[in-house]
């Protein structure tokens, strides 16, 4: 995948309002497998990028996503030479057509479908619990006559959303022990560690979202830097980190 084609779909994922899971897999599954992963938030749309590493197919051959159970294809984003997308209605299947390489560029080109990573845009809706792998997702390769060259599996993870980390405010004094807190997915375990990744406390977001904690030891004066992550059923994500100014002692209380 070239640096500038890869450029191009995040920003066009950008203006559109989407956060873009890209996800090149180590290995392929297999003799000329299909293969995609991603990681995708509730209520959210992400890439599912689809790989090949099988013969070249000619003109007309068509690769296929059947979008995992829940959710739904919204776009196709590929725009390479010789390469026409199309999603159905209501967003069950997303597909790309070889319709040839013009001959102008055909010496430079690669071989169709090979060397090249096809993204499909796929919307998780917001109740998906994360860390759930959704089930379904399905890839076919098939060439101009309709015949079934390549079948392949999708992983599609749903991602847990960030957690927030709202007091204290950044670069307003702190006492040494301060209460710390914000927001996290209704029951992930919330850490928050300094700089040097040494947790500072811990505890479990509440059914409203709601997560707080007090340090079990004291800060170090001066300033500092502290950042919030949450986990939840195998998958985690990181807060913004704030900087903070520790200006009082252990005993002044939770500012």
């Amino acid at each position: 995948m070239s640096r500038s084609w890869k450029t191009t779909i995040l920003g066009l994922l950008a203006v559109a309002g989407m956060t873009a899971t890209l996800v090149t897999p180590a290995t392929a599954d297999g003799d000329g497998g299909l293969w995609a992963s991603a990681t995708i938030e509730p209520g959210r749309e992400g890439i599912v990028e689809v790989g090949y590493d099988g013969t070249a197919l000619g003109e007309g051959s068509v690769l296929t996503l059947t979008a995992p159970s829940t959710t739904r294809v919204t776009g196709t984003p590929f725009t390479d030479l010789g390469y026409r997308g199309s999603v159905t209605l209501g967003g069950s299947t997303g597909t790309y057509t070889f319709e040839g390489t013009p001959a102008a560029v055909e010496d430079s080109a690669l071989a169709a479908w090979q060397g090249r990573r096809y993204p499909f845009v796929l919307s998780v809706p917001a109740d998906a619990e994360p860390g759930t792998r959704l089930p379904d997702c399905a890839l076919v390769l098939r060439d101009a006559q309709g015949t079934v060259r390549h079948k392949g599996t999708c992983t599609v993870t749903v991602g847990l959303p960030a957690p927030t980390l709202s007091h204290p405010h950044p670069g307003v004094p702190l006492s040494a022990r301060p209460k710390l807190l914000g927001s996290a997915y209704p029951g992930a375990q919330v850490t928050v560690r300094d700089a040097a990744e040494e947790e500072v406390c811990a505890t479990t977001a509440a059914p409203n979202g709601m997560w707080w904690c007090v340090p079990s030891r004291a800060l170090p004066p001066g300033t500092g830097r502290l950042q919030a992550t949450a986990t939840f059923n195998g998958v985690g994500a990181m807060s913004e980190q704030i900087d903070v100014v520790v200006a009082g002692s252990a005993d002044q209380g939770h500012k």
